[in-house]
């Protein structure tokens, strides 16, 4: 999910930063990702043991080897566990793919630490909090969550053909993610423990970001010359998962797909512990604008998107407090150990600077708002069902019309006029343009980073 860049953020000349060497390690999936459990061994007691007693004409059971009778002892078979493979569509929870809970890992890139870095006594102790909170459940949660973005994508890739409706793309996506997860998200706060970690993103052509369908709108029909971007997140325990994808089916927009892979990809590369975002910014527009794609006879140069940017993760907030731009900018922001980041490019055929359109993606609870101001009654029980339900991930508006909630149009619209809800709108370039996008998201960990959502897809 792209985070839009602040009016007035300044952009100037790049100063030049040294990189790590760094070393690919891909460990191996373990047995439980093929999807198959294996069971006890047909022919064994629950003890273990071979059936080799006799029965006796007296009821009793004479032991073959001893000679000792003894009672019958009932012949309990373990029941084999049926392997357990993923359906299509992905609805299998991982919690039964995966029983030991150890989920794949994603790209992983050795980091080589420099001995001589210095910290102040307060940037220890922060520094310390944040590798505290990467643990072995912090891993477990984001393998999780990444895991079943690589399932349910996949089978998205298969059925996102021309004909089918937006709706009902949409809705493969978000019911594979609440069934792998394991929280349908009905019962209040179990869409807390995870699921979707913001509205479904599908974007044709020139719609570049935050377009989703909603219940009442004109259905849109996926069309054999449209460029679809798909970006969807997963959450497990608050922890985000952020990746997204573009599919054409029309070969001539290959080169503007691939354009935007490679920015993506070298975003990714030249990510890490103390690596400069100007310097990300400088190099990743160079690879981008590097690109052309021909169009109707005519050769267009593909352009870096000015004020859409990558971002870093909190928990349960989508959008942290630092960008990552791939297009030259002047900003002191570095990367820091600890830090989670979605690396997401945009390009396009029009003129790169994106605006808001007309309609509604989703909206986001502001915790740091006040809502003393708050005087309807409609408002503040709306309220209580969205700290409830979702807490500070962004909903749409079928996410709380799925829950049940009625006639919440008039409460939504005093929370946003008072600023205690944001609202998201559709980013869009020019009519006739077309914008493509990939994203994947990286941990940078205390020795290596780790690109989670990473696939053999993309």
């Amino acid at each position: 999910m792209g985070a839009k860049t602040p009016d007035g953020h300044q952009q100037g000349p790049n100063e030049s930063a040294a990189h790590s060497t760094i070393a690919s390690i891909n460990p191996p999936k373990p047995a439980a990702a093929s999807g198959l459990l294996q069971g006890t061994l047909e022919g064994e007691d629950e003890d273990g043991d071979d059936d080799d007693a006799k029965c006796g004409a007296d009821g009793e059971v004479t032991d073959a080897k001893e000679g000792q009778k003894k009672k019958r002892k009932r012949n309990k078979k373990k029941k084999g566990k049926v392997p357990v493979h993923q359906t299509i569509p992905p609805r299998v929870a991982l919690s039964n793919l995966f029983p030991d809970m150890q989920f794949p890992a994603g790209e992983v890139v050795n980091r080589v630490v420099e001995e001589n870095l210095q910290r102040t006594t307060a940037e220890e102790i922060r520094h310390q909090a944040i590798l505290d909170d990467m643990d072995d459940e912090f891993l477990s949660d984001y393998r999780k969550a990444a895991e079943v973005h690589r399932q349910v994508r996949k089978h998205v890739q298969t059925i996102a053909k021309p004909g089918i409706t937006m709706t009902e793309l949409a809705q493969e996506i978000e019911d594979g993610v609440r069934a792998l997860v394991g929280h349908p998200g009905l019962e209040t706060g179990d869409a807390l423990r995870a699921g979707m970690g913001f509205p479904t993103g599908l974007c044709l052509n020139h719609i570049a970001a935050h377009w989703t369908p909603n219940f009442g709108n004109k259905e849109v029909v996926l069309k054999n010359d449209d460029v679809l971007k798909i970006d969807f997140g997963v959450h497990v325990g608050g922890r985000i998962v952020d990746s997204a994808f573009t599919l054409a089916f029309n070969p001539v927009y290959d080169p503007l797909l691939e354009a935007v892979r490679a920015t993506t990809n070298t975003g990714l590369k030249e990510a890490g512990v103390d690596a400069r975002m100007d310097h990300l910014s400088e190099v990743m527009q160079e690879v981008m604008e590097s690109h052309e794609v021909e169009i109707e006879g005519k050769t267009v140069p593909v352009k870096a998107v000015r004020n859409i940017t990558g971002h870093n993760i909190l928990r349960y907030k989508i959008h942290g407090d630092k960008q990552v731009p791939f297009y030259k900018t002047k900003t002191n922001q570095r990367m820091e150990e600890g830090d989670i980041f979605a690396i997401e490019t945009f390009g396009t055929t029009g003129k790169a600077r994106m605006m808001d359109d007309i309609g509604i993606y989703g909206y986001g609870r502001n915790q740091n708002v006040s809502t003393a101001g708050l005087h309807h009654a409609s408002a503040k029980s709306l309220l209580k069902t969205i700290d409830a339900n979702f807490g500070s991930i962004v909903f749409a508006k079928r996410y709380l019309e799925r829950i049940g909630v009625k006639n919440y149009h008039l409460g939504m619209r005093s929370l946003v006029q008072h600023g205690v809800v944001e609202s998201y709108a559709p980013l869009v370039d020019i009519p006739g343009s077309y914008v493509a996008q990939f994203e994947h998201t990286v941990l940078l960990r205390p020795n290596c980073k780790e690109i989670v959502s990473r696939g053999d897809d993309y």
